[in-house]
């Protein structure tokens, strides 16, 4: 009789995670794995154990996922304003009392364990804004400048740190966001139209000027007030043209190597460019099968400065070659697969832009960091999710899992796999 009750516990406690995605949650844990095996591939020869902080972290990050899946997510809507209070306080306190590397403050040290607060901002932008668009779909214009204001003030925190990475990752889930909100695609081009006039308009003008022909045309078919719109939209983008010289001196000496360097980092090759020629000579080395775990010389003699936290994919290209890189790019995209099934069959608009939110997070660091380690995009510091290492990175992901799963464990049981 008590062995039966017990049975009947055990059975009653894990209802509790019945309808979790168990595809997503083997994904995160074999990327969590893998990637502690190419830390340490990235450590051999050094006597680091980053390797094994990694997976006690993910153990930890794991075991938080799973119990944010029993909670119920639709409480986050009543204190979206408490996390977003938090979030800005958060990234405030580290201008102030944080500590500093490589000409940015991003740290605070809280107990020997050194806090990154822009990694959680991450979440805290996403709960406020799923919150917002859940309660005013950006279907209308003002809709969409209420949202793109809460995005603002966390953005410019990070930006000020200097956060580069961090800022463009803030930008992503504002418009995958506002993009499931209903936003008019037309108006996200329009949105992002300012940033490639301040580039085009100095690097190439001819160009600018065809870029606004068609930033003009969008405008003209999807604003209201064509004719003020268009004008409007116009003006915009000639001033952002005119004033990218003065937002390029903002930023630090080492944030516009990285932006250039990418292009030609032969023009430095000891300095700016060489993170990124090393890199490249790794990959290209690792052929079609890669040159075995543990054989890569690039990684094994640490040609590559702090390979195991931005350039991990790069260990990952020596080591086990072409095939070993098109499998973690497709463990990724079945990763992103599932967050898209789970965002469409959520039970409410909140738990679908969450979902959506986290989707637009992963996927844009995983395009970044896999395209700069190749030399497709700037080095800008994004982290690969659950393989680079880094601790604040790795607890979010995985509380960001965490979200996921509970929106997916109250799905409707009609919506159940």
């Amino acid at each position: 009789m008590q062995r039966s009750f017990g049975r009947l516990h055990w059975k009653s406690w894990l209802l509790g995670w019945q309808q979790i995605d168990l595809i997503l949650l083997f994904l995160v844990i074999a990327l969590t794995s893998f990637g502690g095996i190419m830390i340490r591939s990235t450590e051999l020869n050094q006597g680091l154990t980053d390797w094994w902080q990694h997976w006690l972290m993910g153990g930890i990050g794991l075991v938080i996922a799973l119990l944010l899946a029993r909670v119920r997510y639709e409480f986050l809507v009543q204190w979206h304003w408490v996390f977003y209070g938090l979030t800005n306080l958060s990234l405030t306190a580290v201008m102030i009392i944080g500590s500093s590397a490589k000409g940015a403050q991003r740290w605070i040290g809280i107990g020997g364990f050194n806090f990154q607060p822009s990694e959680f901002a991450k979440l805290g932008l996403i709960v406020t804004m799923a919150a917002l668009l859940h309660s005013r779909p950006a279907a209308t214009l003002p809709a969409v400048f209420r949202a793109l204001a809460i995005t603002a003030v966390p953005w410019a925190l990070v930006f000020l740190q200097p956060d580069l990475g961090t800022s463009l990752v803030f930008g992503a889930i504002a418009l995958g966001m506002l993009y499931w909100g209903n936003a008019n695609p037309g108006w996200l081009l329009l949105m992002v139209s300012p940033l490639a006039s301040a580039l085009l308009f100095n690097l190439y003008f001819p160009g600018w000027l065809s870029w606004l022909s068609i930033v003009g045309l969008v405008a003209w078919l999807t604003l209201p007030w064509r004719a003020v719109g268009t004008g409007v939209v116009a003006l915009i983008n000639l001033a952002s043209g005119t004033l990218g010289g003065f937002f390029w001196d903002l930023l630090k000496d080492y944030q516009k190597d990285r932006l250039l360097l990418f292009l030609s980092p032969e023009r430095d090759p000891l300095g700016g460019g060489y993170h990124l020629i090393q890199s490249r000579i790794a990959i290209g080395a690792g052929e079609l099968t890669g040159k075995g775990l543990y054989q890569g010389t690039q990684t094994q003699l640490n040609f590559i400065p702090e390979q195991h936290t931005d350039f991990i994919f790069s260990a990952v290209g020596e080591e086990l070659g072409f095939i070993g890189g098109m499998c973690l790019l497709v463990v990724f995209w079945l990763l992103c697969w599932r967050l898209i099934a789970i965002a469409q069959s959520a039970s409410d608009n909140f738990g679908s832009l969450l979902t959506v939110g986290v989707l637009s997070m992963i996927a844009f660091q995983v395009f970044v960091n896999i395209s700069m380690t190749v030399g497709l995009a700037p080095i800008t510091g994004i982290p690969l999710p659950w393989m680079s290492y880094g601790r604040s990175a790795l607890l979010t992901n995985f509380i960001a899992i965490g979200l996921v799963q509970s929106v997916a464990n109250n799905r409707p049981r009609l919506h159940f796999r």
